[in-house]
């Protein structure tokens, strides 16, 4: 089985051009990267996948993209957030309708979503993810 080891330097700049594609919402190169084959679920040295990035950064378009074309919203980065936790600390509704509208858990994660809005007393999140959850 071959590992990050043995790809090229050339192999693992296009990997990470592709979570950046995510980080910064390029929502039309990214759609054109997974129709070439990109794996939905690609994920970085720390455990952020794609949507982790996306809705960290607060993409909705991108968000939406990578969920319709199957991206997990239940991965967990290395830090225990999900992508729902990410969009709620982010204040991103659009973001936080899209993830559970597509079934994410609001408390999923070692630090849930809906942890993350009772800590930072983000009410209108709590309101959200209690309405929708």
């Amino acid at each position: 089985m071959s590992g990050i080891s043995d790809l090229t330097p050339q192999e693992l700049g296009l990997l990470q051009a592709a979570l950046d594609l995510a980080r910064e919402g390029q929502t039309d190169a990214l759609r054109a990267q997974l129709e070439a084959g990109l794996p939905v679920d690609l994920t970085n040295s720390v455990g952020d996948t794609l949507l982790i990035l996306a809705a960290y950064h607060d993409h909705p378009d991108t968000v939406r993209l990578l969920l319709d074309h199957g991206a997990d919203h239940s991965r967990v980065n290395d830090r225990g957030q999900t992508a729902l936790g990410s969009a709620v600390f982010r204040r991103s509704a659009a973001t936080v309708r899209a993830l559970l509208d597509a079934g994410a858990d609001p408390d999923h994660g070692g630090r849930s979503a809906r942890q993350v809005a009772e800590f930072f007393e983000l009410t209108e999140m709590q309101a959200l993810l209690h309405r929708e959850g």
